[in-house]
């Protein structure tokens, strides 16, 4: 008899407890995904989920060179001074917050250079990481290099090639017949690596066709007669 009266008791407390301060239980069953009760008295607070962010392993820069610019300094001297940086991103949704508002390679001016390096690495012979390097280039008719191109930055921002580390950026040529993409490499003599870089990018871009490798050294020597030094 003693435990029966010892539950009702209980029961009675608790009951009472509940009526004393319903909001208390209201709020304890009520309580919504992503809200957190505070430490004490009312104090009831939202947690709002922050957007989750995709870090890529490099920080990336696009550049542009306009037709205008380049026509304002024609030597060869000068070439480079009209590029300029306009974004640089360092995560998956940067990225495409970026590429989905810029024009692809179809829309671009007749003239246009649209590259995109590694940060702090310019688009030029003359930067230090380029200086020894050199570049596969990729051709394609007139308006049909915004796939290509597509592929191959997500390629480079998803750190795809075995030798990503000798990678420097790509670029896209936007000319009156043709449109070709080239990516630039550091270490030319690197005839392993850059082998390695090439097959791979066809395989990426499921291209068939013969691409040649150019030294920087030889085209700033030779300009338009650089030979292909490697061939894949």
């Amino acid at each position: 008899m003693a435990v029966e009266d010892a539950g009702k008791t209980s029961a009675s407390e608790d009951q009472s407890k509940t009526e004393s301060n319903p909001k208390s239980m209201q709020d304890e069953n009520e309580l919504e995904e992503g809200e957190i009760v505070g430490g004490g008295g009312d104090e009831v607070s939202s947690k709002i989920a922050k957007p989750l962010h995709h870090p890529l392993e490099h920080s990336w820069t696009f550049w542009f060179d306009s037709p205008s610019a380049k026509n304002s300094k024609p030597k060869q001297e000068d070439w480079g001074s009209s590029i300029r940086p306009i974004y640089t991103f360092s995560t998956v949704e940067e990225f495409w917050g970026i590429y989905n508002n810029i024009r692809h390679p179809s829309k671009l001016s007749m003239g246009t250079d649209l590259h995109c390096f590694k940060n702090k690495i310019e688009p030029k012979w003359e930067d230090p990481v380029c200086a020894n390097g050199g570049k596969w280039t990729l051709t394609f008719t007139k308006g049909k290099s915004d796939h290509p191109w597509l592929h191959t930055l997500l390629a480079l921002i998803g750190e795809q090639f075995d030798h990503g580390d000798e990678i420097c950026g790509a670029v896209v040529n936007v000319r009156t017949r043709q449109e070709k993409i080239a990516i630039w490499t550091k270490n030319a003599a690197n005839e392993p690596a850059q082998m390695s870089i090439g097959k791979q990018w066809k395989g990426f871009l499921d291209n068939n066709e013969t691409i040649g490798f150019i030294f920087h050294d030889d085209a700033r020597r030779q300009e338009r007669g650089a030979k292909n030094r490697y061939t894949v």
